[in-house]
């Protein structure tokens, strides 16, 4: 099943040191993050153990968030909570990558 009418936003965090301190530091900053009121669900993952050529697991986290549409998304972006998050945590990081997704 497809779900309808969704803006998905999938950001990809290389740790700066990947380490198991930085990477619950980042955790941590995610879930509060996820406290900004466009947010409809969120998901914070780590790289799976799976084996395959086509699978990427170079990252060290994984943030997806799932908006009603593109305007809650932009309104996200400069929400003061992300905004805080991005002054507190963005040291843990040297490489950042998004994917943003709506239904085709």
């Amino acid at each position: 099943m497809q779900l309808q009418n969704i803006f998905i936003h999938h950001v990809f965090f290389w740790l700066e040191e990947n380490n198991e301190s930085n990477r619950q530091q980042l955790i941590y900053g995610l879930q509060k993050l996820s406290a900004a009121t466009t947010i409809r669900q969120f998901h914070v993952g780590i790289p799976a153990d799976t084996r395959r050529s086509v699978v990427e697991n170079t990252y060290s986290v994984s943030w997806m968030l799932f908006f009603d549409n593109a305007e809650d998304q932009e309104s996200y972006q400069v929400d003061p909570i992300h905004l805080n998050f991005v002054k507190e945590c963005s040291h843990l990081w040297n490489k950042v990558t998004v994917f943003d997704t709506i239904n085709a």
